[in-house]
């Protein structure tokens, strides 16, 4: 029982044409260019971006140098979170100043993220000490261990937050 091809058949005739047709275009593919460049290229081809986009530098931040980092004015939006400086002005909606976490911009957020509350004394004042934590439970901190992974996979980076006479 051997199998014949018999181009005798119109199904057997137009798929040899359709495969000789496919491979004559693979092996020997149109040389014509194009009549007009395509309205990307016009000005020429440059690899570059067309903005640089905006760099951020890994600083050192204390409370006071952190404070008008607020989001007011539309500016930049920073918090910290045990010692962790994020950028978070992509999120201005949660963070800016009409933000549901608003409170949180330009300031140590760490008590306040571990506790789960937005209250205004949550936040240390900027001329003191920084919060060390201590009196936190084991939810609390992985509530903020939690909190720093959101934002980490979220946000920027941007510093680390150390004691006022520190820098």
């Amino acid at each position: 029982m051997g199998l014949s091809f018999d181009l005798g058949t119109p199904i057997n005739t137009a798929l040899f044409l359709y495969i000789l047709y496919s491979v004559q275009r693979i092996l020997f593919p149109p040389s014509t260019l194009p009549k007009t460049i395509p309205h990307e290229f016009q000005g020429g081809y440059s690899w570059k971006p067309r903005a640089h986009p905006p760099t951020v530098l890994f600083e050192t931040y204390t409370q006071k140098t952190l404070e008008p980092f607020h989001g007011k004015d539309g500016g930049r939006i920073l918090l910290a979170i045990n010692g962790i400086v994020f950028d978070v002005t992509a999120g201005r909606n949660f963070y800016g100043p009409n933000g549901m976490y608003g409170n949180f911009a330009g300031r140590d957020a760490s008590r306040g993220m571990a506790k789960q509350s937005f209250d205004m004394e949550m936040l240390t004042p900027i001329d003191q000490p920084l919060d060390k934590l201590e009196d936190l439970k084991s939810e609390e901190i992985e509530n903020m261990k939690g909190w720093i992974e959101h934002f980490s996979n979220k946000y920027i980076i941007c510093g680390k937050l150390v004691e006022n006479d520190a820098v």
